[in-house]
């Protein structure tokens, strides 16, 4: 399988116009852009996805609905709808995508991971029963729909409980609240 190329970007996020190997990306601590899309229900229900237990970073922990890289030279949106089809097996228009921010990750991992990532944010309403979605195996371990209640619950108790990615509590309060407003 060839390996992914993706954009080098700056410490603030402007674009170099130099894109490397994945394998790079990590090694060398490069910036770059990922997309992280939050489903959510007019119920108040909120997707989340079990990382793949072979995952080398956070397997098996719940996290957002969908994430990915950008590949180089691909939009933001572009890389969300082809992530969303990719782990998921979902089609939805760009326009359903409702960008909420962008927030800083960068962090160094045991294994030698450098992650210097940009999330760009975005929420959509999920129209679909969770039944007809198709994870993907490599990506994705399970799914399922939490109360936006249930979600503030687990997320309380991450440092212990071993649900979420304790490290990205900020983010997520930022999502849910959002989500919220959005209801």
């Amino acid at each position: 399988m060839k390996e992914e190329y993706i954009d080098i970007v700056t410490s603030n996020g402007s674009y170099t116009g130099e894109s490397a190997p994945k394998s790079e990306i990590h090694s060398k601590g490069h910036y770059h852009n990922t997309v992280h899309i939050w489903f959510y229900t007019l119920k108040g229900e909120i997707l989340l996805q079990q990382r793949a237990a072979s995952k080398v970073i956070c397997p098996l922990l719940w996290d957002v609905s969908v994430a990915g890289h950008i590949d180089a030279g691909e939009t933001l949106k572009s890389g969300a709808i082809r992530e969303i089809e990719e782990e998921i097996g979902l089609s939805i228009p760009e326009a359903h995508l409702n960008k909420i921010g962008i927030f800083e990750c960068f962090q160094s991992y045991p294994n030698g991971i450098i992650d210097n990532e940009f999330h760009h944010t975005f929420i959509a309403e999920l129209k679909v029963n969770v039944n007809q979605l198709t994870p993907q195996k490599e990506e994705v371990e399970a799914l399922k729909l939490v109360s936006i209640e249930n979600f503030k619950t687990l997320l309380d108790n991450s440092e212990s409980n071993g649900h979420f990615v304790a490290s990205n509590r900020k983010h997520y309060e930022f999502v849910v609240n959002s989500i919220q407003k959005t209801l």
